[in-house]
Order: structure tokens, then C-alpha cells, then sequence
């Protein structure tokens, strides 16, 4: 990525920063979950795929700006639209949104990428990011001549720019945060990359009853306790027609997968904080879970 049309305001290039006076506090036990869905089309066909978020922390986000790549061999995106997460009410309380629309992408597809921002100027929280859902939709084509059961990746990156105007240092976070205080306050973001696979897919789901033995925290049943079980649960939550119990996505959450999930003896059923826990079990904040 060799240059990027979207405009990047002064609080989402702050939040990015590597070396400066300003360099942003980070927030403390707070990740952003970053999803890219999981879909099929035929060569020629259209196809859709949703960029979610979940477990944003209840200050909210303010700013935020990520890319996601793509192989322009196989995808052609032509446009990105604007997610229900996003509060449109925002772009009237932002007297700034009149130079600058709020939500803004820019599409490379000589590079193969997308970029994309949201930030607003207005301290009022309540315009700010919150709650979990659609964060945008990326629209495309895929092109005519690609071999079915080609799998072309999704993947979710920091924008290829420079930190901050004229700082000769490339930018390497995905940013994310508010402004608190006169101070940029970095959130930490945790992605999961999607696809699209060429040609129909024929998925048979088949419902698992849940066995006795119960392996707290490994809520994709793989036998292991990793961030991908914190990313699962977020996901069944944030987009349960595909990540749900009866979601579409080949890898959706299972009733045994829900079972090991709810490690918050506090609250039952699945929430996000279940993802905290074993998030703060991976990091040995907590011994068990």
C-alpha cells in the first residue's frame, strides 16, 4: 500500500502513534474485536460480506481506522457502506462532518486493498461507537475465471501512512480510541480475518447435543484454550446468524462450545464477559477459569 485517499483526522493519526510527545495511553484491560465475515459466490457473482465489532468497552470509540486486503486477482470491491453500529445521528451533532464526512473508505484495487475510518470531533460519548454489530459492509464482484475452491482471504490490517504528518515513521497499529483530557487513549483491537471462496458451497450442519464433561473455556471445542475461543464467543454474539448456535458459518459456536464459553459464574449464558475471563486466563491475570 503505497498511498491511501481516505483523510485521516488528527485524533485517529494520534492513536496511531509510535514515537511522539503524544504517544497515547493505553487502555487498560479493554480489546476491541475486529470480525470480517465468511462467504461464497460464483465466478462472475456478486457477493457481501459484514466487518463486525463487539466488546467495545463502555467508554465507547471515538476514532478508528483499519484496512483490509484482498486478492484483486480473484475480488473486485466496489463499494463499502456504512454499518447499523455506526450512529448516523453523529454526522449533525459534528459540526466537522460538514468539511469531512464521519465515515469515510477509500478502495485500491490496483493493490488490493480497502481502507476505512470513523472518527468524530464531538466529546458527547453518546455519538461515539457502542454496543456490538456492523461496523461496515464491503460489496464486490468476484472475477470471472477464478477456479472454484479458490479461498481468497480477507485480512484485517493497520492503514499502510505515515503515524502523523511528516514524521518519517510508518504507521504499524490499527487505530483505535478517544480522546480523554486533551489525551489520546489507545484501545487495543483483536482481529478475525474472513474470505471468500469461489463457487456454491453446501454446508449440512449438524447439532451436536452437549456432553457431561464440560472443558471450561474452550468454546470452539478444539482442545485447546486460546484468544480464538474469546473471538468465537464475541463473534456468536456480535453476528449470531452466521456465528450463532444455528449460524451458517461453518465454525459456529456448538451447545458444548457454549457450555465451555460460560466460565462468568456471575451472569449465565454467554456474554461478553465470558471473553474477558479467558482473555485475562490467557494473559495469567487469573490462575483458572
Amino acid at each position: 500500500m503505497k498511498t491511501k485517499k481516505v483523510v485521516v483526522g488528527a485524533l485517529a493519526a494520534m492513536l496511531s502513534l509510535s514515537v511522539c510527545s503524544l504517544a497515547p495511553v493505553a487502555a487498560a484491560g479493554e480489546t476491541v474485536q475486529i470480525s470480517v465475515g465468511k462467504t461464497s459466490a460464483e465466478a462472475g457473482a456478486a457477493f457481501s460480506v459484514d466487518v463486525s465489532l463487539a466488546d467495545i468497552p463502555s467508554s465507547g470509540i471515538q476514532a478508528l481506522d483499519f484496512a483490509v486486503t484482498y486478492d484483486s486477482k480473484v475480488l473486485t470491491i466496489e463499494s463499502v457502506e456504512q454499518g447499523a453500529l455506526i450512529n448516523k445521528s453523529a454526522e449533525t451533532a459534528d459540526k466537522s462532518a460538514s468539511l469531512s464526512p464521519l465515515f469515510e473508505s477509500s478502495i485500491n484495487k490496483s493493490e488490493g486493498y480497502v481502507s476505512m475510518i470513523w472518527s468524530t470531533s464531538t466529546d458527547d460519548a453518546s455519538y461515539w461507537l457502542k454496543g456490538d454489530g456492523v461496523f461496515c459492509t464491503i460489496k464486490g464482484t468476484v472475477v470471472s475465471g477464478a477456479a472454484n475452491g479458490t479461498e481468497s482471504a480477507l485480512k484485517i490490517v493497520p492503514i499502510s501512512r505515515e503515524t502523523y504528518a511528516g514524521s518519517g515513521s510508518s504507521n504499524g497499529d490499527i487505530g483505535c480510541g478517544y480522546e480523554k483530557d486533551g489525551k489520546p487513549v489507545k484501545i487495543a483491537t483483536a482481529v478475525s480475518n474472513g474470505s471468500v471462496t469461489v463457487g456454491s458451497i453446501v454446508t449440512t450442519t449438524t447439532t451436536q447435543p452437549p456432553t457431561s464433561k464440560i472443558v471450561r473455556g474452550d468454546a470452539n471445542c478444539d482442545g485447546t484454550i486460546d484468544m480464538g475461543d474469546a473471538v468465537l464467543i464475541m463473534q456468536s454474539l456480535a453476528n449470531p446468524n452466521k456465528y450463532g448456535l444455528d449460524g451458517t458459518d461453518s465454525k459456529h459456536i456448538t451447545s458444548q462450545g457454549q457450555l465451555n464459553g460460560d466460565v462468568d459464574e456471575d451472569v449465565a449464558g454467554l456474554t461478553s464477559n465470558d471473553a474477558l475471563k479467558i482473555q485475562k486466563f490467557l494473559l495469567k491475570l487469573i490462575t483458572e477459569l
